[in-house]
């Protein structure tokens, strides 16, 4: 797919730097979690809510593809639930479904199904669940119109009201087989009887395919994306959603990286009050770099991003703000030929522990990371053996 192509040239990013860190705190002791997911899963995620956390894969045999769910309990995860299946399914590990719970019981999921002969045409679909998992509304989109192009790389959050909110990536102004016009970021909300109340523009040029992030802040939502400037400047950039509007979006910070190509390689942000922490890859001067950057004004403004890696990062990021205010970063770490998922705690003057390898890469795609109270939840995609399979690890945050 076309747009896979920049992604495979910045894979090949292994460059090593020297970088001096401190590592004032001891390293996590991450356990196994044994997984719910079936044969050949793949593309995890995973959604909190309160104290709600929801697992989400795809099962995959043939051509056909169905999107499960489970919940986490205190004995491990709940059985296996199924929310759709389909052999239209659009199966992109950067793109992956998710399922969420709303603040009422509702569940909401979404999924991208092809859309037309394009390779990257699709549509985003969304469904719901009033009787916690067991039957589902038929799927809608949230855009209506009718172009055989791009619409993904979506991410759910709980509105005002006990809607469902959602931002996508959407390519309605694009010519596929020109390759030219500008991919937009978008959102709708629903009201929690599933009714479409708007949809509204947040950014009218951003990347054309890396993922997005939500969280919640204490005065709304906070959303996370990469920009795309008129001189090829990919930033990555924050919109705030509070009283029903977008706001003007800000830059996190300037890296300065000029690529004429998607880099596939999306921000996480996480949310604790006023507090906000996003994470995010840079591959400026040909050396991929992990970076996470703090606001304590709801995102308003951010410091100075701390670099996150030792050497050098394929990125792949996902964050977890910590009670004492720091964060949990997880990562791929590259050196040579080898390669690490990790996690390690960042504070934001700048304080690293030591960090800690969740998988080995060679054979895991797909990371993803949440915080549970006292418990951070890891999932990733296990290609190792030859087979898809989600895995699933804990560490308590306190070390106990």
């Amino acid at each position: 797919m076309k747009r896979l192509i920049a992604c495979a040239a910045l894979l090949t990013i292994a460059g090593v730097c020297s970088y001096t860190f401190a590592r004032p705190e001891s390293t996590w002791t991450v356990q196994p979690l044994a997984s719910p997911a079936g044969a050949n899963s793949t593309e995890p995620q995973v959604t909190i809510q309160g104290d709600r956390v929801i697992l989400s894969w795809l099962e995959v045999a043939g051509k056909r593809a169905t999107l499960k769910f489970a919940e986490r309990s205190a004995g491990g995860w709940s059985a296996a639930q199924t929310v759709t299946s389909s052999d239209n399914f659009f199966i992109n590990e950067y793109d992956v479904p998710s399922v969420k719970a709303l603040p009422d019981g509702t569940l909401a999921a979404y999924w991208i199904e092809n859309n037309g002969p394009e390779p990257d045409a699709t549509n985003v679909r969304l469904s719901w669940s009033k009787d916690k998992g067991r039957t589902w509304s038929r799927g809608v989109s949230p855009h209506h119109d009718g172009t055989e192009t791009e619409h993904g790389f979506a991410s759910l959050f709980a509105a005002s009201g006990g809607g469902l909110g959602v931002i996508w990536i959407d390519g309605r102004a694009t010519d596929p087989e020109k390759e030219t016009g500008d991919m937009s970021l978008r959102s709708s909300v629903y009201s929690p009887e599933g009714r479409q109340l708007n949809e509204t523009v947040v950014k009218s040029r951003v990347c054309e395919c890396c993922s997005t992030s939500v969280a919640q802040t204490s005065d709304g939502v906070i959303a996370a994306f990469r920009n795309r400037s008129s001189t090829e400047v990919r930033n990555i950039y924050t919109a705030r959603f509070a009283g029903g509007h977008w706001d003007t979006p800000t830059a996190v910070h300037d890296d300065a990286w000029k690529i004429e190509a998607c880099p596939i390689n999306g921000p996480a942000i996480s949310a604790n009050g006023r507090d906000v922490a996003v994470a995010w890859f840079m591959g400026r001067d040909d050396q991929g770099r992990a970076f996470v950057a703090f606001s304590h004004d709801e995102g308003k403004s951010f410091g100075q991003p701390v670099r996150v890696d030792d050497a050098s990062s394929l990125g792949r990021l996902g964050v977890q703000l910590l009670p004492d205010g720091s964060a949990a970063v997880t990562y791929i770490e590259v050196a040579g030929n080898h390669s690490q998922f990790r996690v390690r705690k960042v504070s934001p003057a700048g304080a690293k522990s030591a960090a800690t390898t969740i998988a080995e890469t060679s054979g895991s795609r797909y990371p993803r990371v949440a915080r549970d109270g006292n418990e951070l939840l890891f999932a990733w995609t296990d290609t190792g053996r030859g087979a898809s399979s989600i895995r699933t690890a804990r560490a308590s945050i306190d070390g106990k």
